[in-house]
């Protein structure tokens, strides 16, 4: 299943990866999007800016089926690969988000580009469950939480920003 997002940050390219990279803010959007437990990681490897967390969340939200296969919480692990700045100062990367125990993961691209007086970053990504018969619904009971944490994290950036 596929997600697209693309989000808008007052600021240049540089300012918003500034934030994006930061670990304090790594840490409050985990925290923002209800995470009982998280940690929050960013570390320089070669030219490259790699930004890993780790949240534990509830799983309220899922529906009884897919409850049944995690259980009452969920270990997230996100990993974000971004590429030097370009002489406009956007980036491209790369996201993987698996979650433990469970057969679903999510692969896609970022990029950072400046728009009209703004900066745009765009999310475009594939969301799998591998489970025969049931991935599908798995995908679609998956989808709206991302979604939403994808939002709540771009909110939270925004008031980082403005700060």
């Amino acid at each position: 299943m596929k997600i697209a997002k693309s989000i808008e940050y007052p600021g240049t390219p540089d300012a918003v990866f500034a934030v994006l990279s930061d670990v304090a803010f790594q840490e409050a959007k985990c925290a923002a999007t209800a995470a009982i437990k998280h940690s929050a990681n960013v570390e320089t490897v070669g030219d490259h800016t790699v930004i890993t967390t780790e949240r534990v969340l509830p799983s309220d939200g899922l529906p009884d089926f897919a409850k049944s296969m995690v259980g009452d919480t969920l270990k997230v692990t996100e990993t974000q690969d971004w590429g030097p700045a370009s002489a406009s100062g956007g980036r491209r990367g790369t996201v993987e988000m698996a979650v433990a125990g469970a057969p679903i993961s999510l692969k896609g691209t970022l990029m950072l580009a400046p728009g009209p007086g703004c900066t745009v970053e765009t999310l475009d990504a594939e969301l799998k469950a591998k489970v025969p018969l049931i991935g599908g619904k798995i995908e679609k009971a998956a989808a709206p939480p991302i979604e939403e944490a994808i939002d709540i994290e771009a909110q939270t950036a925004r008031t980082w920003l403005n700060r």
